[in-house]
């Protein structure tokens, strides 16, 4: 009884013991994000010892994550620039970047639905869910269905909630 105790206790040690980095490897790339910060700098290479390459001052704005080291991850942003950002300042908030024109935001995700909003190239707004190639884009409060291809920041077929 004495030994199987000590063992529990060594497991639980191990356990406790790992880094949370351990736990973020698992991450299955690549992955749609969001950056929480208010300000965040993407690097050359995941450490502070790199340059700073870009500094994101956009709460919200998508990130696809390419690849992730240690508590760093590899991201590409809406115009296709490259770096490195730590973790930390990553959100797993979905949400979507307005391309090209001004995206109607319908009443229901079909065609000739009764126009809600429109958002402007640029706009960003939380995406939480998808189907057949429609998402539901909330700007603010002021929500409505969007073609997913007119929005960077999920893939085309994606499903979402």
């Amino acid at each position: 009884m004495r030994g199987g105790m000590w063992m529990v206790m060594a497991v639980a040690a191990l356990c406790l013991s790992l880094p949370a980095d351990a736990v973020a490897q698992k991450v299955q790339t690549p992955v749609y994000q969001s950056i929480k910060a208010s300000k965040a700098r993407m690097r050359t290479g995941p450490g502070r010892e790199f340059p700073a390459i870009w500094l994101y001052q956009r709460s919200g704005l998508p990130v696809r994550v390419l690849m992730v080291y240690k508590e760093w991850r590899k991201i590409e942003d809406p115009d296709g620039a490259q770096g490195w950002i730590q973790a930390n300042l990553l959100s797993e908030t979905r949400t979507g970047y307005v391309m090209g024109s001004v995206a109607e935001l319908l009443e229901s995700p079909r065609f000739g639905a009764r126009l809600l909003w429109r958002a402007a190239p640029g706009v960003v707004g939380r995406v939480s869910k998808c189907a057949r190639g429609w998402c539901w884009l909330d700007v603010m409060g002021r929500g409505g269905y969007v073609e997913a291809n007119r929005i960077w920041g999920v893939d085309r077929d994606e499903e979402i909630g």
